[in-house]
């Protein structure tokens, strides 16, 4: 049975950092060096879907499975139409097409939106599998920030992808 892809709600936030809180203790996928508190999660996820971007989750069987958002690229005014995705799935559930079905629903969910371009900031040169993920889904790397990041007593580099959102550049943004 395929997981249902849904809009976050508070009630998730526990799932979401518990799955949150592996990958900063175990990969180069985030460079947060101590997990956030559920306070904390839920504080950055309610000012995300401040922002009127989404925040999904994956559930199966009233389970969390895993969760993908966009967030502000930058905050400045001239970087509106420009968001950063970014997902996580529950290490259990790898290789299940989750990743797939998260930023697919994202990008649609995002598509319905002003904004006209999606960034990808993959920590870790050696992170084959999110690259693929999202080369599947259309980005293209468009450059690799060297050494950028310390964890785990080693640098680490970050790579950049980029894809449209619906009309991308092809007509004028609508201020």
């Amino acid at each position: 049975m395929a997981p249902h892809i849904l809009p976050s709600t508070e009630a998730d936030v526990a799932a979401i950092t518990r799955i949150y809180t592996h990958y900063v203790h175990t990969s180069t996928a985030t460079y947060e060096l101590e997990p956030p508190t559920p306070e904390e999660m839920s504080t950055r996820r309610s000012k995300i879907l401040g922002l009127g971007l989404p925040y999904l989750v994956a559930e199966q069987d009233q389970e969390i499975l895993g969760y993908a958002y966009a967030g502000q690229y930058r905050p400045r005014p001239g970087y509106q139409y420009t968001i950063e995705d970014s997902v996580y799935i529950d290490p259990e559930y790898l290789g299940h097409g989750l990743g797939q079905a998260l930023l697919t629903a994202l990008i649609e969910t995002c598509e319905q939106g002003p904004w006209r371009q999606m960034i990808a900031v993959i920590g870790d040169t050696a992170n084959a599998a999110s690259m693929r993920l999202h080369e599947r889904h259309g980005f293209r790397t468009i450059g690799t920030i060297y050494s950028v990041g310390w964890k785990f007593n080693r640098w680490v580099d970050s790579i950049l992808m980029q894809r449209p959102l619906g009309q991308g550049n092809s007509l004028p943004a609508k201020d």
